[in-house]
């Protein structure tokens, strides 16, 4: 009775490795898909920054992008502080990936492309045959 016992013990044991080792894998898998993600949304903005005239380096600098794609959109960079401001956020971005994708000859369904699926439209806009144009600053 108790080999039994021990080996019933050794079973759920091993059973319950293997689920970790199985739930470690679905998180590493799922990790370097996101880092894969990222890297391709910041080297679309190192290119359409290069596109710009400004540095592509910049994309890579946390504040200081969201300060080059306002100058890409023709706004005001005081609008980085309504960008900090909850619910105002979300409206500001949206007018801003509106000048944004205007800037590259893009509309408004584009722009609210880039924000749905950024890692499609951001892609698309960098590596593709579109060209910038200053928007006159707000």
């Amino acid at each position: 009775m108790t080999n039994l016992a021990a080996m019933l013990m050794f079973q759920s044991d091993t059973a319950g490795s293997a689920a970790a080792g199985a739930a470690a894998a679905g998180a590493g898998i799922f990790a370097i898909i996101y880092l894969a993600i990222i890297l391709l949304i910041v080297i679309s903005l190192w290119k359409l920054f290069v596109k710009a005239g400004e540095p592509g380096w910049a994309a890579i600098v946390p504040i200081y992008n969201l300060l080059i794609i306002l100058k890409i959109a023709g706004k005001p960079a005081w609008w980085f502080i309504l960008m900090l401001i909850p619910f105002v956020n979300i409206i500001i971005l949206i007018i801003v990936l509106i000048a944004f994708a205007s800037a590259y000859g893009k509309g408004v369904g584009f722009a609210i492309g880039m924000l749905i699926l950024p890692f499609i439209f951001y892609p698309m806009l960098a590596f593709g045959d579109s060209t910038y144009h200053p928007l006159p600053a707000a």
